[in-house]
């Protein structure tokens, strides 16, 4: 049975035309629960280009959590709930690619239609107020976990663990988005969100070839990696594209990161959903170190992505989940743009695999070097291409 969602979005404008904003929450039908939010402010626009430009977020962030199911819009809009359930005729020349985009963003034969009262559509107009006033101040919006993660370490909201669910059925079946649509699809759907993907520069572990994850020591960059994070970052540079930096909270992925944004005059962003596994027990060892000292539980961990290093770690299918939360934000917040994500092997694989639409045991047949390129756009309808996977040609 397909899950069903509840979009409800807004948008609004201090001047129509004026500085401008919308915010998109996605509810779960039975609790009420917030299951994702979006807000953005756009600068200058109309009070109904930002209302539709709210309801193609929430479609989108609804798209990000199950694209199969189906949704239920609910808007004090009413010209927009009219013209997308086709009683009305769209005659503005604004509001047509807009209503185009929105049928793009989700199947229109799985989106129906409800106009409610202000009064009722409360949590989207907060979220557009809050984009609008972020914009008044120079800023854009943040979700408020993603603030609040910093303080809160690996505490997931309630958001993450609905996009969690979503990204656990992707272990099993695929990525469904990506399997059904051919190359050059998404020719048409406008510039993407592109990650550029940057492997931190080598440590004291890494050339050992030692399990260095989320639960070790934490190391720096040895001599040899911040020489690789300064190659990186003169390539980066070069190239020109890149337009904003999130890193790692990890101190290598950090360190790296810094060496790009200096380059470039930009601020790190600290992501926590881009961490390296926790490789529990077996951080530090090496390969043959733990086939060693825990044979069956490594026998049971190469056989299965659900299964946890000993002693705690993390197992690749809950790293896949943290990933694609951590993924659909940046989707969201970096549309259009190219952003540069510093992070670890495995959330770079698992980045590649969920694009691909890849099995789990494709992590064990990828090669990534450290310091390594890799780049992933992903469209408004929900599609991604790989573009560029282990480059090291900066590093030769």
């Amino acid at each position: 049975m397909a899950r069903r969602f509840i979009v409800e979005a807004d948008g609004g404008s201090r001047g129509n035309p004026g500085p401008a904003g919308y915010g998109a929450v996605v509810l779960d039908p039975a609790t009420g629960e917030a299951l994702a939010e979006a807000a953005e402010f756009i600068g200058t626009a109309t009070n109904n280009v930002a209302e539709y430009k709210g309801l193609v977020a929430g479609l989108r962030a609804a798209h990000a959590l199950d694209p199969q199911a189906l949704i239920h819009v609910r808007m004090d809009s009413k010209l927009v709930v009219e013209q997308m359930s086709g009683r009305w005729k769209i005659k503005h020349p604004d509001m047509k690619p807009l209503a185009a985009e929105a049928q793009r963003a989700f199947p229109p034969d799985r989106v129906s239609y409800e106009w409610i009262p202000r009064e009722k559509n409360k949590h989207a107009d907060r979220l557009a107020n809050e984009a609008m006033d972020a914009g008044k101040s120079g800023r854009q919006w943040e979700p408020r976990d993603s603030r609040a993660a910093l303080d809160a370490g690996p505490a997931r909201s309630s958001a993450a663990r609905a996009a969690d669910a979503a990204a656990q059925a992707s272990e099993t079946s695929g990525s469904q988005a990506t399997a059904t649509v051919g190359w050059g699809a998404s020719a048409d759907l406008g510039a993407p969100a592109t990650f550029v993907l940057l492997r931190h520069g080598e440590t004291a572990l890494t050339p050992e070839k030692r399990f260095s994850g989320s639960g070790g020591t934490d190391p720096e960059l040895s001599a040899a990696g911040r020489r690789q994070a300064e190659a990186a970052a003169a390539a980066l540079a070069a190239r020109g594209t890149v337009q904003a930096v999130v890193s790692s909270p990890l101190l290598r992925c950090r360190e790296t990161a810094e060496a790009v944004a200096d380059r470039l005059g930009l601020e790190v962003r600290i992501d926590d959903g881009l961490r390296e596994t926790d490789f529990g027990a077996w951080e530090g060892l090496t390969f043959a170190e733990v086939r060693e000292r825990y044979p069956d539980d490594l026998n049971a961990w190469l056989g299965s992505s659900k299964v946890a290093p000993t002693g705690g770690g993390e197992s690749f299918a809950t790293v896949a989940r943290r990933v694609a939360v951590a993924r659909d934000k940046l989707v969201a917040r970096y549309a259009g743009r190219t952003v540069l994500a510093v992070t670890h092997v495995t959330p770079i694989k698992t980045l590649v695999r969920l694009a691909l639409g890849a099995p789990p045991e494709s992590l064990f047949r990828m090669e990534l070097s450290a310091a390594s390129v890799s780049a992933v756009a992903y469209y408004a309808d929900g599609n991604a291409s790989l573009r560029l996977l282990n480059d090291t040609s900066h590093l030769r």
